[in-house]
């Protein structure tokens, strides 16, 4: 064999497959096809949107929000501000893939630029991008080659005017007028930057709520910093016809409204990256574009595994993560990593939100009492001094045994906040675990001792149940 593992993919899930097997003294290698390694996490996702919502953020705290002419502090319009971003984007790319390079090459990990197939269980062909082919087998294969935006072929991309959510990022000019199609995550990221950037943006989903799968309160804080930035909903609707014209771009809805715009960008749902690998030469079961595993990442073929945004939900970079660590641990050494139960989300809007455990509706399914508790940063010295009126902190109890159940949280540092509740429910701990606990004074983590106190003031009064 050519190596003990080859990991198909350089993004977080393969990344840190990689390194887990070079701390085990194994010979890794990760093929990967794009010309710079990362992945979508790092190239055309979560990273270089992350850091363009800095730059947006950053602009909608200077007080200016929807004014689409306003100048910066510095006297450059906003519209000037769209290459600032751009250019912060790519700093930031280039440094973090230096890091994920040297990181790798110190570790002993070859990199292998091409695109790999399977020949047979073992054995994969990697063919660059000047055609050459090389045959490369390995004892263990792990698959954590991604996933890329949906694109339905109805839908008229050109990359300049109809866009998904990796060439909206290329964008040199700043459009008067988007219109996003799609209510959730990656949708709802973008409309924060365009609109904390002055432009005109409209939303159109399906749905009644965005984000239908997140608590309505929660929600809501997010809907109203929309209006509040001048975004426009066309809620449970759908789209039936995109149309290029010579003046802008023509989005037909089923109820027949017609709307206009300079962009439109089609940010519903992405797809895995299965149908290259050839995964069925190998025995691998490929289900709709998804690659099935069991609980320890295992395909059908045991010493095949697949993590990452390939074997569908989470689909995040911090699962995928640290499911390539586990599905390298327990091929060589049958341990069994075992990952925390409740896992974070975060969505990176103006404000953030971030949320663990369930929330309020699931547990009225699952016939479970419990009580809400709830703290404004508004209520927190720290939340008075950087002016988060908005913000929510909401904590889930069980009533039966005070057991945290979910955390919800909405505005500054959300995504940062949650690891305190999701901490402490995976330890078991209670509500009142977070009322023993000190705070830092002022800090916006006191919400939690608020919260809490809330959930107690109404577990007073709460009957006692078994």
């Amino acid at each position: 064999m050519d190596y003990d593992v080859l990991i198909i993919g350089s993004g977080p899930a393969g990344q840190h497959a990689a390194w887990q097997a070079a701390r085990m003294g194994k010979r890794a290698a990760i093929v990967e096809r794009k010309s710079r390694i990362g992945g979508a996490g790092l190239q055309t996702g979560t990273i270089p949107s992350k850091a363009m919502r800095e730059m947006a953020y950053l602009l909608s705290r200077s007080g200016q929000g929807g004014m689409r002419q306003a100048l910066a502090p510095d006297g450059r319009t906003r519209r000037g501000l769209l290459a600032d971003a751009v250019r912060r984007k790519e700093a930031v790319i280039a440094q973090q893939e230096s890091v994920i390079l040297q990181r790798l090459l110190s570790s002993g990990v070859a990199l292998i630029p091409g695109e790999a197939s399977f020949v047979d269980a073992h054995t994969m062909q990697v063919v660059d991008a000047g055609g050459n082919a090389r045959m490369i087998s390995a004892g263990v294969i792990v698959l954590a080659a991604g996933s890329r935006p949906r694109r339905p072929p109805d839908v008229p991309f050109d990359k300049k005017t109809v866009l998904d959510s990796t060439s909206i990022l290329n964008l040199r000019q700043l459009p008067d007028s988007l219109l996003v199609v799609g209510g959730g995550v990656i949708a709802c990221e973008f409309v924060s930057i365009f609109a904390a950037l002055g432009v005109q943006v409209s939303v159109v989903d399906s749905h009644a709520q965005l984000l239908a799968y997140l608590s309505e309160d929660v929600v809501g804080v997010l809907a109203e910093s929309f209006l509040a930035m001048g975004v426009a909903f066309h809620m449970q609707e759908r789209v039936r016809e995109i149309r290029r014209e010579p003046a802008g771009i023509t989005t037909v809805l089923g109820s027949g409204k017609e709307i206009r715009t300079d962009v439109v960008l089609f940010a519903q749902g992405r797809e895995p990256n299965s149908a290259g690998l050839q995964a069925e030469r190998a025995g691998v079961k490929v289900e709709g574009g998804w690659i099935e595993v069991n609980r320890h990442f295992q395909t059908a073929v045991p010493h095949i595994y697949a993590v990452g945004d390939l074997i569908g939900r989470p689909a995040l970079a911090s699962t995928g993560m640290e499911q390539g660590r586990a599905a390298v641990l327990y091929a060589f050494g049958g341990e069994q990593h075992v990952m925390a139960e409740n896992l974070p989300m975060a969505v990176y809007t103006i404000p953030e939100i971030s949320y663990v455990g369930k929330t309020e509706k699931e547990l009225k399914q699952d016939n479970i009492p419990c009580v809400v508790g709830r703290a404004y940063f508004r209520d927190s010295a720290r939340g008075q001094i950087i002016g988060d009126a908005q913000g929510l902190l909401k904590l889930i109890v069980d009533a039966r045994d005070e057991k945290l159940l979910g955390v919800h949280i909405v505005g500054e540092q959300a995504s940062e906040l949650i690891h305190i509740g999701q901490l402490v429910m995976n330890l078991g701990g209670s509500v009142r675990d977070l009322i023993a606990n000190v705070f830092n004074y002022p800090t916006l983590a006191e919400c939690y001792k608020l919260a809490a106190l809330d959930c107690a003031q109404q577990l007073k009064h709460q009957p006692r149940l078994a």
